[in-house]
């Protein structure tokens, strides 16, 4: 199985980027995964939100292959503790899925169409992050599950 973190918008602040090189380094030791940045929409501003959310969802399901498990990383997802995130990696991993496939939308959230898609939802935090913290917090998370699938003692510094 591979991964693949989809994000609209680049990262414009260097520390949090390099934060993000740094746990996508450490992830690739345990398993394939990629982030993959779509480009923020032109003249964004003069869209609507449900326009906006419509071309932003026309975008990111254009990334998808069919036999993709797309995961919604959304406020209304399933909130998971690491050790149970971790389970439904390794779930994920046994189903004999060839990519897992995590989506972050824009400001306003997804357009129908890619919940219509979505296989599931989850929840960081009932908190609101930047994108860009997201970014970071999904992959730490990432790597943070793999360390406890393999026992090792990241998990608990």
């Amino acid at each position: 199985m591979q991964i693949k973190l989809l994000a609209i918008g680049k990262t414009d602040n260097k520390q949090l980027q390099t934060l993000i090189d740094d746990y996508q380094k450490r992830l690739g030791f345990y398993i394939k995964f990629e982030l993959e940045i779509i480009h923020d929409l032109k003249k964004a501003k003069n869209l609507s939100e449900d326009l906006q959310k419509q071309k932003e969802g026309e975008l990111i399901l254009n990334k998808l292959l069919p036999q993709d498990v797309l995961i919604l990383l959304d406020e209304n997802g399933k909130q998971l503790h690491s050790v149970g995130f971790s389970e439904f990696l390794q779930k994920h991993m046994n189903s004999g899925i060839k990519q897992l496939v995590f989506v972050i939308g824009g400001p306003y959230g997804f357009s129908e169409a890619v919940y219509n898609k979505a296989h599931g939802k989850l929840s960081l935090s009932k908190m609101t992050f930047s994108h860009q913290m997201i970014r970071l917090f999904i992959i730490e998370q990432l790597y943070r599950g793999f360390t406890i699938l393999r026992n090792e003692p990241y998990h608990h510094h």
